[in-house]
């Protein structure tokens, strides 16, 4: 057992004096503050702002005479498999490093390593030895462990589609049970797949129906991904009654598409799903769509739209538009492309003390502090269009709309953006001009769309490529069918998803947003009163500096954050001239 000297006299104010990252009157204050509030004082001081957790950690790490290493990650996955999750997650460790027969941890409690150390060694039969790091930082990195761990490898063997064996004898074995025996085994099923969904932070579980059984498949950073080996065909109609009554459905209709949803509590939080029910050639299949604040929003701090990854003239012009004393600031979109998330992270930058923010969506995605939000309930008559009315009377100066669908909502949503209030909304729309059709279709007159209309804002979130991307040469054949001029493409460098354990071999890391923005000066609203062809508006739009959704796609490949394929995925190619 390796420990590193015994334990220095010095206090742990002593030590934030002397490291010169605390001052003698701040360790006095957080002192005082400890004896009235019991607190542990290294967590008092963070909360009072006078260290952070990593200064946190280099404080601790000098009282007991440990050496401290800033955390960002393992970096040797083969470690992991030397120590159960369940013993770090009971004493906040995470292996750290390996040489030879000497296993270094990551500690965050030097109080406790004796244990850790007594128990790593009758593990391991290896030395030990101890490093103290940031508590955020291994929490944040167990955190991810153990979303890394599918809940669906618990699902009995018996369960996934039989499969007939030839013994030795020349037998063939084939192992079925009736479905009236399987309400646990579903049950255990259906919430693990949840539970796992959650973990890798789906937004969409797919339960699909075949000829080979039932596949279940997770949407991912808005790609769809096999979660486990088809289920045999006995278990499909059990599975889609399992989730009807989690939605309050009714299971003896299997002819027509329902709708439903439900709501869980997992780890002290509650999640909103949303049910759909589709009847196919090979049974019922079902999508339910995750709703996870946690996860679409883990970090308070980070709700703001620096954190996009926008252009700075672009950011410049949209936080331009949302402090316009009125008028409506209209996003468009598909399901999915990130619409309500940047609403959201607008509305933080606007919300403060002395104005009124009132929402009105369906869902309720986010719950922010000093913002009235209203959940849209049409089984009790508290419809978009009905809560708006609501909403003006209750004298707010900024308003979210979560969707415009209608005609009665349109018509009330213009309404407030010409009467003082800034109107924050989405429509379905593929890009930026169909907007206005969607509007005219819905008998809004041009003229008042464009009395109220601020800008028109279109959003894609598309894939970044993980560190471990490769460099590539593309042939001319795909330039030119991307779109693009080989010759005006010299010189430029092209990059590949690999995949590594870090990105769980997808290659890719996560999504950003890339966007269209139209700000609505006199010039674009004539043009859109008048009904000019799009040809017309688009050169206009170009003239003024507008980067469309193709030019911004490209522009991430260019800049090596996604691959040619991803901009093809998400953006329409345009012929090249």
């Amino acid at each position: 057992m390796t420990v590193i000297n015994v334990f220095k006299k010095l206090k742990f104010g002593d030590w934030a004096i002397k490291l010169g990252l605390m001052t003698r009157d701040q360790v006095e204050f957080a002192m005082s503050k400890k004896n009235i509030s019991n607190q542990m004082l290294g967590h008092l001081c963070i909360e009072e702002g006078f260290i952070e957790h990593e200064q946190l950690a280099q404080i601790i790490a000098a009282q007991f005479s440990f050496p401290y290493v800033e955390l960002k990650g393992i970096d040797d996955p083969e470690l992991l498999k030397l120590v159960h999750i369940d013993l770090m997650v009971k004493y906040i460790f995470v292996p750290y490093k390996r040489k030879g027969n000497e296993l270094i941890i990551a500690i965050t409690e030097p109080m406790s390593c004796f244990k850790v150390i007594d128990e790593l060694e009758m593990l391991t039969d290896m030395n030990i030895s101890v490093v103290v790091t940031s508590e955020k930082k291994v929490l944040e990195l167990l955190k991810k462990m153990e979303a890394s761990r599918s809940a669906l490898d618990d699902i009995s063997d018996d369960m996934r589609l039989s499969i007939v064996r030839e013994t030795d004898k020349g037998e063939d074995i084939l192992s079925h049970e009736k479905v009236s025996a399987e309400e646990s085994p579903v049950v255990k099923l259906v919430d693990s797949t949840i539970l796992d969904a959650i973990n890798k932070q789906a937004s969409d579980i797919h339960f699909e129906t075949s000829e080979r059984g039932m596949i279940i498949r997770y949407r991912i950073d808005g790609m769809l991904h096999q979660a486990t080996d088809p289920l045999s065909v006995q278990y499909q109609s059990p599975v889609i009654s399992r989730i009807k009554v989690m939605s309050e459905l009714d299971i003896s209709e299997k002819r027509i598409p329902q709708d439903g949803r439900f709501k869980l509590k997992v780890r002290d939080r509650h999640i909103d799903f949303r049910i759909s029910i589709l009847p196919t050639v090979f049974g019922e299949d079902a999508v339910i769509r995750i709703l996870d604040r946690e996860t679409m929003m883990p970090d308070a701090s980070k709700f703001n739209l620096d954190n996009i990854g926008l252009p700075a003239g672009d950011l410049t012009s949209i936080r331009r538009m949302i402090h316009s004393p009125y008028g409506m600031f209209l996003m468009t979109g598909p399901t999915g492309s990130g619409k309500t998330t940047t609403l959201y992270m607008a509305m933080a930058e606007v919300n403060s003390k002395d104005i009124k923010i009132i929402t009105i969506e369906d869902p309720v995605e986010y719950q922010v502090d000093g913002i009235a939000q209203i959940q849209v309930n049409e089984k009790t008559g508290l419809t978009f269009a009905r809560g708006l009315r609501s909403i003006l009377r209750h004298d707010p100066d900024k308003i979210l709309v979560g969707e415009i669908r209608d005609t009665e909502t349109a018509q009330i949503a213009l309404q407030s953006a010409l009467t003082g209030h800034l109107v924050f909304t989405t429509v379905h729309a593929n890009n930026s001009f169909e907007v206005i059709n969607r509007f005219i279709h819905m008998g809004i007159e041009p003229y008042q769309l464009m009395s109220a209309l601020n800008c028109i804002v279109a959003q894609r979130l598309i894939r970044t490529l993980c560190q471990c991307k490769t460099k590539v040469k593309l042939s001319e054949n795909i330039l030119e069918a991307s779109g693009l001029d080989p010759k005006s493409c010299d010189g430029k460098s092209f990059y590949n998803a690999k995949g590594c354990p870090n990105c769980k071999g997808t290659g890719y890391k996560g999504r950003s947003a890339i966007i269209e923005l139209i700000e609505l000066d006199d010039d674009f609203k004539t043009l859109f009163i008048n009904r000019s062809p799009v040809s017309v508006i688009k050169k206009k739009s170009l003239e003024s500096g507008t980067v469309f959704l193709r030019q911004a796609a490209l522009k991430e490949v260019f800049s090596g954050n996604t691959t040619l394929a991803e901009a093809n995925r998400v953006t329409f190619i345009e012929p090249s001239r």
